[in-house]
C-alpha cells in the first residue's frame, strides 16, 4: 500500500463567516501559535508517502506550504466528496499510489496510528473510516484509488453530496479510536471550538503525541 495523505480545506467555513463571495481560510487560523494546517500536516506526514491539500480559490495563499494544491474538479462547492475526488484523481494521475487517506484541515489532534489502523481494517475494494465516542467520521477515511471513477459519476451524474451516502455503497470498515483524554477527531467548526482547542495545549494534546 502506498498512501497519499489528503488534507481537506475546500469548504466555505460558513460558521467563521465564509461564503461563496468571501473566503475564510480556516486552515490558516492560529492554534497554539501555528496554523491549523500545520498541526494536521504534522500529524499526517509521518503516516503517508506524500501529502496534498484540497483548497479552492486562489492557490497562492497556500503556496508557502510546499504542497500540491488540488481544487475541486466538480463545480458548485459540492462538499468534501469533491475534495476526496480531487485527491483520488491526482493520486491516480501521479501513479504509484494505491490509496488516499483524507482528513479535514480543522482536526488538529489526529492519532499517530490513524493510517496503520485503517490499513489493517480495510478490505481490498472497500473504504475504512474512523469512529470515536459512538460517532462516525466519514471524511477521516482511507479510500482506494479505484473509487475515482465511481465517485466522479456519483458527484457529477447523480448529484450525491453526502459522504455517508457514497460510503453506503462501498464495503466499509469502521475503526474505533479512544476519545479520552481527548477525542482525536475533535474538529474546529466555530470560534468557540477554536478556543476550546487552544486550551488543550500543552496539556492533553501533548499527552497524545
Amino acid at each position: 500500500m502506498r498512501i497519499l495523505g489528503l488534507i481537506l480545506a475546500g469548504g466555505l467555513a460558513r460558521r467563521f463567516g465564509g461564503s461563496e463571495a468571501r473566503t475564510v481560510d480556516k486552515a490558516l487560523l492560529s492554534l497554539a501559535g501555528r496554523p491549523l494546517l500545520a498541526h494536521v500536516r504534522g500529524r499526517l506526514a509521518p503516516q503517508v508517502a506524500a501529502l496534498a491539500l484540497n483548497a479552492n480559490g486562489d492557490p497562492a495563499r497556500y503556496r508557502d506550504q510546499g504542497l500540491p494544491i488540488l481544487a475541486d474538479t466538480v463545480a458548485g462547492h459540492p462538499g468534501p466528496l469533491a475534495g476526496v475526488l480531487a485527491g483520488l484523481e491526482f493520486a491516480r494521475a501521479e501513479g504509484g499510489y494505491t490509496h488516499v487517506l483524507s482528513a479535514p484541515a480543522d482536526c488538529p489532534f489526529l492519532p499517530p496510528d490513524l493510517a496503520a489502523r485503517l490499513t489493517a481494517a480495510i478490505s481490498p475494494d472497500g473504504v475504512a473510516c474512523a469512529t470515536s465516542a459512538g460517532q462516525r467520521h466519514p471524511v477521516v477515511a482511507l479510500w482506494p484509488i479505484i473509487l475515482a471513477a465511481p465517485l466522479r459519476h456519483a458527484l457529477a451524474e447523480e448529484e450525491v453530496r453526502k459522504v455517508g451516502a457514497f460510503l453506503a455503497r462501498q464495503p466499509l470498515a469502521q475503526v474505533d479510536f479512544p476519545a479520552r483524554p481527548l477525542d482525536p477527531f475533535f474538529n474546529i467548526n466555530t470560534p468557540d471550538d477554536l478556543a476550546m482547542a487552544e486550551r488543550q495545549f500543552p496539556g492533553s494534546c501533548g499527552d497524545m503525541s
